[in-house]
Parts: C-alpha cells; structure tokens; sequence
C-alpha cells in the first residue's frame, strides 16, 4: 500500500490518478500512524519551502525514511528532502539528501525564463532501479529552484535548463524527481511504476 503525505500543499489528485492508472493501491493521509505503516511513501508538494517545512510531519517522515522503506518526493517535495533552500531565506529542510537548493539566477538569454515550464529531456548519469530498462525521454517540469547536478553526488538523471538541474535523485531508499512524473506521459509513468515496483520487492522480502 503506498501513502500519499497531506500536508496541504501537494498535487494530490494528479498524483492519485497516476497511481490508479497503475492499479496501485494507495491511500491519502495526514496520519502520522497511517503513514508509518505505507510500504511506500510519496511526497507531493506545490509552493514554498518553507510553508512546507512548517506543516510537514518531518519526525514521521525522518522515522520512516529510516525504516528502510522507499520514499519518494516531486516536485517540492524532491527539494524538501534535501539539506536547505534559499527559497524566503535560508530554509532547513529534512536533511535526507546532501546538498542544497538554490534558485535559478536567469537572465542568460532572453529565453532563460524563470520558472522554468516545459518539457525537457532527461540524461540518465548512474544506474539505479528508479530508471531501469527505460530510455531517456522528455519529461514536464514546474520549478523556480533547483538541485545543482554537476554538485550533486545523488543525481541519478539530469537535464539542462541553462543550469544542470538534478531532474532524478536518490540514495538508498529516498528517491525524488524534480519534475512532475504524473504529468510527464509514457516516461513519467514508467518512472513511477518502477518506484512501486521497488515497493513491491521490499515488501515480498520482508514478509518471506
């Protein structure tokens, strides 16, 4: 069962609708307890850093990403699971994943528009299970801050946008996309499906 974390600020019909096209069963809370009992958490988020840090359950988060289990954050909530964002002022985050999120500076070209919306290609840079057996393809962001990729040590996939942008990240069991995979057509949803698949094993393992 995966859990879907409300903490008021997440696309959680889109993400919902995505999980049902995968006949996952899933289901939406702000229960702390509930959401230490999901095989598999995903961590949605539209807005500000830091009116999401100031809502999340972040003990429950921490509590479960230490469990072992697979958590996964778009979006937002990719960024939330890094060290710290500039976005309002210096903002602590979950301190799941090193590094740090900063806002693209613009300016470059006429076209190095801010926020950063479109489609873009993703470029796959170390193996991970979150993208294994698929191609590299376009996928749909939204964002005004981003992880540095050439900084990174988690990057998974990346994608330039003027920048590098750390599109794909993950580290042991916590896993984020900067982009909006629910959004992003046949990659997107592969993505995904591969997320729950990483579900699935874990639970067969620890249950065997």
């Amino acid at each position: 069962m995966i859990g879907i974390v409300d903490y008021g600020m997440g696309n959680l019909f889109s993400v919902s609708k995505a999980l049902e096209r995968l006949n996952a069963d899933y289901f939406i809370t702000s229960d702390k307890n509930k959401l230490l009992q999901a095989d598999a958490l995903i961590l949605p988020g539209v807005g500000s850093f830091r009116d999401a840090m100031e809502r999340l359950p972040v003990e429950t988060i921490k509590e479960f990403a230490a469990s072992g289990k697979p958590l996964l954050g778009i979006c937002l909530g990719m960024q939330l699971l890094f060290e710290s964002s500039e976005e309002n002022g210096f903002t602590k985050g979950l301190g799941l994943l090193p590094g740090k999120v900063r806002r693209f500076p613009g300016k470059k070209t006429s076209s190095y528009k801010v926020p950063h919306m479109g489609w873009n290609q993703l470029e796959f840079v170390k193996s991970s299970q979150l993208t294994e057996n698929l191609a590299e393809d376009y996928v749909y962001f939204v964002h005004s801050y981003f992880v540095n990729a050439e900084n990174s040590p988690v990057t998974i996939a990346k994608t330039d946008y003027h920048e590098q942008v750390a599109a794909v990240v993950g580290k042991n069991n916590i896993f984020g996309m900067q982009f909006h995979p629910e959004k992003s057509s046949k990659l997107g949803m592969a993505l995904l499906n591969n997320f729950l698949k990483m579900a699935d094993e874990r639970n067969a393992v620890r249950w065997a």
